[in-house]
């Protein structure tokens, strides 16, 4: 069984890890507001979504968005405008509470009723690398039938956790799993 890629891109491979193109599809599976935060109708989408109830109000505040309900008004009124840091903290909060809130549909989807989902798993790209250095990486696909590890640890923000349940569904490619820790895309649909 291969080791984990210890030194990434050392000759001019380029990628990304598996992890984090799982995590992004996921992200653009789960939708939701694709204005900026720092344009005025981003920003009032976000706050609405995140004040539109105490629940989600709480769960902002969990994630992190802890300003007092006077400044939340002003903000939502148009008097006053958020700080660059609150900006963010308030577009990190409403992607903490979008996942949370799409996280046990989204898993439906994906697994489907024990069929699961198709993944496709594209190899990194090796174009800057000398040719007696390169290795030959293609095109794969696998159906992934359990996604309950991997999307808990999105929907929950824990990106070690991710990348242990992402590893624990390539070893499935057999012998040469190592080979696709690292990618340029991961694909699927839900």
């Amino acid at each position: 069984m291969p080791e984990r890629t210890i030194d990434f891109g050392k000759f001019g491979a380029r990628g990304i890890k598996g992890s984090d193109a799982v995590v992004r599809q996921l992200d653009d599976l789960a939708g939701g507001i694709v204005t900026p935060v720092t344009v005025k109708r981003g920003l009032m989408a976000r706050l609405h979504y995140l004040t539109k109830t105490d629940h989600s109000r709480a769960a902002a505040k969990d994630a992190g968005l802890t300003v007092t309900d006077r400044t939340l008004q002003a903000w939502l009124e148009g008097k006053r405008r958020p700080t660059k840091a609150n900006l963010e903290r308030i577009d990190a909060a409403y992607r903490t509470v979008r996942r949370h809130n799409v996280a046990k549909h989204l898993l439906a989807r994906l697994n489907r009723d024990g069929r699961g989902t198709r993944v496709e798993i594209h190899p990194l790209n090796q174009s800057q690398v000398p040719r007696p250095l390169q290795r030959l990486v293609e095109y794969r696909t696998m159906n992934v039938r359990r996604w309950d590890r991997i999307v808990d640890a999105w929907a929950a923000g824990d990106h070690q956790g991710l990348d242990d349940a992402w590893e624990d569904v390539i070893v499935d490619l057999g012998s040469q799993w190592g080979q696709y820790e690292y990618v340029t895309n991961i694909g699927f649909a839900a």
